[in-house]
């Protein structure tokens, strides 16, 4: 009878034999050189910093930000094999504090022993609580180990500032649709590791099914792409077509090209929607931008500027709910986030209008552009302790909260500067209010001090 450990073993061996007949095919096509690694070039690019650090062997502990499918995990295995650092893996979502601090005792151990570093990644490493943050600390202040942290979330509000502050940050962008094009090709192509020897062709349409549906995820893509073709072949054909792909994925493609009209036919339909108060309207179009993999920063940015330019005063929670949305979209991410923007998206759509504010501005500036450089008034001037005494005589600056209502009759404008009114408040929300009082107090003013 084997032992335990002589039978670990075997099974071991017997698991590494047959890997490429078990493991998923995100994991076999998984890079094995930063050569091969594709996207984040701002990163990984020639002369990039963290490339020059990996290819020094002069790794520090770093914090890998980016969402997922982006290549955090990967470049942590790039590190393992590029350096001659010891390499030991956990997962937040199962380890816990004893692990961490067994781990940190082999790294010393190791270290005093060979004088090698150990490389220690932490996939999820938001998932650690503060205790197991904490564990963490002594070992990379002291350097007995080269941290290497992974998060889909932002490291500011989920890594301990501590932490934070002893590593450095890089953030990984989404893949974009080049990117997962590149990688499914190649996948396609591979005899070794990828789907070569299957003989299977992808239909140009089917492969932007594929790559629309991925979301800038490459794990995602590939599995889809391995589900696809494992459909094909068991239905005896030799090609994925974008019927196979749309009924295999159970998602119907999406036609939107971000680079083409598509971009800003679909924004300009979402915008319109929101400001003819239909919400219904604008989630449909919010939804087509999100099911094409759209940037949702891109729509975050637009729901806030729309808040301003046609919501604005008539409803002033409007900017608060959108920029409180693109700040959740930032630290929750998608799919999770796609619920932030629908908020906001009815909150505007469904609010009072109102481009006072639009106008208004607009018409300061055609004012400012038109007539040369004005002086401040001298009661408007700061003080200034280098000023000569005589510059601040003249007519006093009249303090409003001394006077009743906390308004004075008073100008606020250059002597020469035309008078007339650039913000005119609408009947709409809570602009109401804002209109009557701006039509008293302007009632009230002399001709020439409005």
């Amino acid at each position: 009878m084997r032992s335990s450990k002589e039978g670990d073993s075997l099974f071991t061996n017997a698991l590494e034999e047959h890997f490429d007949e078990f493991a998923p095919l995100a994991a076999r096509m998984r890079p094995q050189t930063l050569d091969d690694f594709v996207g984040q070039r701002h990163m990984v690019g020639p002369g990039s910093p963290l490339r020059s650090l990996i290819e020094a062997d002069k790794m520090t502990s770093v914090i890998l930000w980016g969402p997922p499918g982006s290549g955090k995990t990967t470049l942590a295995h790039i590190v393992a094999k590029a350096t001659k650092s010891r390499y030991a893996e956990l997962s937040a979502v199962n380890a816990t504090v004893a692990e961490v601090r067994k781990n940190i005792a082999d790294a010393k151990d190791a270290l005093a022993a060979t004088g090698r570093r150990t490389l220690l990644f932490i996939d999820e490493i938001h998932r650690f609580n503060k205790g197991q943050q904490d564990a963490l600390l002594p070992a990379v202040e002291n350097r007995w180990v080269v941290l290497i942290g992974a998060t889909t979330e932002n490291p500011f509000f989920e890594v301990n500032s501590p932490l934070l502050s002893r590593s450095m940050l890089f953030r990984l962008e989404k893949l974009t649709p080049e990117d997962i094009r590149s990688i499914v090709m190649r996948t396609i192509e591979d005899e070794e590791r990828g789907l070569g020897k299957s003989g299977i062709k992808l239909e140009e349409d089917a492969v932007g099914h594929i790559v629309q549906t991925s979301g800038g995820d490459a794990r995602s893509a590939l599995n889809a792409l391995e589900v696809c073709v494992a459909a094909a072949t068991a239905s005896g054909s030799s090609v994925v077509t974008l019927a196979t792909a749309e009924e295999t994925l159970q998602r119907r493609r999406v036609v939107y090209d971000k680079k083409g009209d598509a971009h800003y036919d679909v924004i300009s339909a979402f915008i319109k929607s929101m400001r003819g108060s239909d919400p219904d309207a604008a989630l449909y179009w919010l939804a087509v931008m999100l099911e094409a993999g759209e940037d949702p920063r891109f729509i975050a940015r637009r729901i806030v500027i729309f808040a301003s330019e046609d919501v604005g005063n008539a409803d002033p929670m409007a900017l608060v709910v959108s920029v409180a949305a693109f700040h959740a979209l930032e630290f929750v991410g998608l799919p999770e986030a796609h619920l932030n923007l629908a908020q906001a998206v009815t909150y505007v759509a469904s609010a009072p209008k109102s481009n006072a504010s639009t106008l208004a501005i607009g018409r300061a500036a055609d004012d400012v552009k038109a007539a040369a450089a004005l002086e401040v008034p001298v009661h408007l001037r700061g003080s200034h302790p280098h000023q000569p005494a005589k510059m601040g005589r003249g007519k006093p600056y009249l303090y409003p909260h001394d006077f009743p209502d906390a308004w004075v009759d008073q100008s606020y404008r250059p002597e020469d500067a035309d008078h007339r009114i650039y913000y005119a408040p609408t009947d709409h929300g809570a602009e109401m209010a804002i209109k009557q009082r701006l039509d008293d107090l302007r009632s009230r003013r002399s001709p020439t001090k409005k």
